[in-house]
């Protein structure tokens, strides 16, 4: 039987999961929609939606996701009034309400299998393992020095350099811990630099950890991009061509000595760790690595405030969270397999 888990991308921002989300939705049976921004509010906020086994408040959790003005439902192409439908007729679980935004998003493109990609996510594995309990993860890894380089150019990113290089070392910490933790077939980290320089080789390689048969098309996003990543996304301007090495390597002109410096300085360790080799730069001052730690201990404090919270929240959970929507989901809940396309309402 073919494999329908769902594969979610994570990473560092400016890491290349956009072009590595392209590349999965290349895939004849895989579609990777562009980011939302439903999935980890809705979660923290599923208290005030109740108990999913019922379908009015399922239905409500659906039309907050199809109609919020901040949610990016849109720029999906699904049709909200059957998205709805389809979440009232569905599983009665918090996973699975959200689980079918993305199995309609499939549908839209004739595909059997779907993933979701959104840097961030990193912070959230665990989160996503409640609702996707067979879910598989893909970490891309990119050399800090170009991502902190490339955040600095974002539009979108107002922290500076050195907030931007606290966030690179998170995701790394995070990428180990899951890697410990995650059975080997639910997690896999793949090289940035590796992933440009051969794409076949090591999309060979990550079909193998999905378990699906390669593609030649994954080879070619640039074809996928029209349709999977929204015009407005200016900064993505690179997905619409060749895979190309030429991005690798750019901090060397984009960053300042110093910033060059501290990189080495607090990230040496995970740089080699991950086959990126240092410059031999001059120590960073020790008011700048006082700055990188300031910035790291404020982004673990603001993790530890909203996991507390939702510790609180676990101990008077709404309803099931699980979702019920693949063969895996339902064999881990004790329900036998799915006719096929049950769930979805015409």
């Amino acid at each position: 039987m073919q494999s329908d888990r769902p594969v979610f991308v994570i990473g560092c921002p400016r890491s290349g999961t956009t072009m590595l989300q392209l590349m999965l939705h290349s895939h004849p049976r895989l579609a990777v929609p562009p980011e939302t921004r439903f999935l980890v509010p809705a979660y923290f906020s599923r208290r005030a939606y109740g108990d999913m086994r019922l379908a009015d408040n399922r239905r409500k959790l659906a039309a907050w996701i199809a109609e919020g003005r901040n949610t990016k439902f849109r720029e999906l192409g699904i049709d909200a009034a059957d998205f709805v439908q389809a979440a009232m007729h569905g599983p009665g679980s918090f996973g699975s309400v959200i689980g079918m935004v993305f199995k309609c998003y499939a549908e839209r493109f004739g595909k059997p299998r779907w993933g979701d990609k959104r840097p961030s996510y990193y912070r959230h594995v665990e989160m996503l393992v409640r609702m996707f309990p067979d879910a598989q993860f893909v970490h891309l890894i990119r050399d800090g020095r170009d991502c902190v380089a490339s955040l600095k150019q974002m539009p979108w990113y107002k922290p500076d350099s050195v907030h931007a290089m606290a966030n690179w070392a998170e995701a790394i910490d995070f990428g180990r811990r899951h890697a410990r933790k995650l059975p080997s077939d639910s997690f896999y980290e793949l090289r940035y630099e590796d992933l440009t320089t051969d794409p076949e080789t090591e999309l060979k390689k990550l079909c193998a950890f999905i378990g699906e048969d390669y593609d030649p098309a994954m080879c070619e996003p640039r074809h996928m991009a029209e349709v999977a990543v929204p015009k407005h996304k200016v900064w993505h301007i690179n997905t619409h061509t060749e895979v190309t090495t030429a991005h690798s390597g750019k901090w060397a002109s984009r960053l300042e000595p110093w910033e060059i410096a501290l990189c080495e300085e607090v990230l040496g360790e995970r740089l080699t760790a991950h086959g990126y080799e240092l410059t031999g730069a001059p120590r960073a001052s020790r008011q700048q690595v006082a700055a990188f730690k300031v910035a790291t201990g404020k982004r673990r404090s603001a993790r530890l405030r909203k996991y507390n919270r939702d510790r609180l929240t676990r101990l008077r959970e709404p309803g099931p969270i699980a979702a019920l929507l693949t063969e895996g989901q339902r064999s881990l809940a004790g329900l036998p397999q799915q006719r096929v396309r049950e769930l979805l309402v015409r």
